[in-house]
């Protein structure tokens, strides 16, 4: 049995190849190896792949026991930092089960150099939405995740060109690009920048009305996978995440296109993926060397 396992920004989401469960990010604090036990005996586990917050400080799919300070640079900067992923992480190192750990998308990984422009273009476990996404719908795709923030990713050929962050582009419910009122905000000494992207999203930006909110996540999301059908015409178009349902027709309509749509299980089931191709033999996924 091969799992994966999607540090999320609200829960931590965790797929086999025949279940699935999640804890929020609060609840996996608690977390331990026999909390595997609901997908299949911990002893079946033959292979895991596992992402933990931004993945910055490598570029390659790689063996738990190589990784450092768990792959990222800092635990300062954008995001909400709770505890539950480092305790998944930890507790899944120290069980000794094979594992690898995904990398994020960032100035060091194999993309194209013109992303480069920003130091960060994707967390790990969207590496995991693309790889679902193209056993799908082929080699050539452009897939945006929207939830509590969008990132959307192309890949041409089979390998990753490069993506947009969310502190970059499209804003999601919670977070979003910092504007001049938020640099100002910051520059006041009223908040952090990471508070600022936190409450950045359209949750925070624009009034309460439900279908203004999620027509405009829908439209930037489509900005995003239009921006990148620039450098691939013919790639397919895919939403994913918990948003993804609510903002299918306003994205086709936009695109002029049809859109295929995934859910929140995406990332941990392209995870399970990746660890059953990786501990099976492959050398890169999605361009991305392996190494064990």
């Amino acid at each position: 049995m091969f799992i994966g396992i999607d540090h999320g920004t609200t829960a931590m989401r965790f797929s086999s190849e025949t279940g699935q469960f999640k804890l929020t990010r609060e609840e996996a604090t608690g977390f331990s190896v026999a909390d595997l036990g609901r997908l299949c005996p911990p002893e079946e586990i033959e292979g895991i792949a596992l992402c933990y917050s931004m993945g910055d400080n490598f570029s390659r799919i790689t063996g738990i026991d190589k990784i450092k300070n768990r792959g990222i640079v800092s635990r300062e900067g954008a995001g909400k930092h709770v505890g539950g992923g480092t305790k998944v992480f930890d507790e899944i190192k120290k069980s000794g089960l094979p594992t690898v750990v995904i990398p994020g998308l960032h100035r060091d990984s194999p993309t194209d150099p013109r992303f480069k422009a920003y130091s960060h273009q994707s967390s790990p476990e969207k590496i995991g939405i693309a790889f679902e996404v193209c056993q799908d719908l082929g080699d050539d795709v452009v897939v945006s995740d929207a939830s509590s923030n969008t990132v959307t990713l192309l890949v041409s050929a089979g390998k990753l060109v490069g993506a947009f962050d969310a502190c970059i582009f499209a804003p999601g419910t919670r977070h979003g690009a910092l504007d001049v009122d938020a640099i100002r905000r910051v520059d006041a000494g009223e908040c952090t920048a990471n508070e600022a992207f936190q409450q950045a999203g359209v949750n925070y930006s624009l009034p309460d009305d439900e279908s203004l909110r999620i027509r405009t996540v829908a439209m930037f999301s489509a900005m995003e996978c239009a921006a990148l059908l620039l450098l691939n015409p013919r790639a397919q178009v895919a939403l994913a995440g918990s948003l993804a349902p609510l903002l299918a027709p306003e994205v086709e309509s936009l695109l002029g296109t049809d859109v295929a749509v995934y859910d929140e299980w995406c990332a941990s089931r392209g995870l399970a993926r990746i660890a059953r191709e990786v501990f099976s033999g492959a050398e890169e996924i999605l361009g991305l060397d392996v190494d064990l």
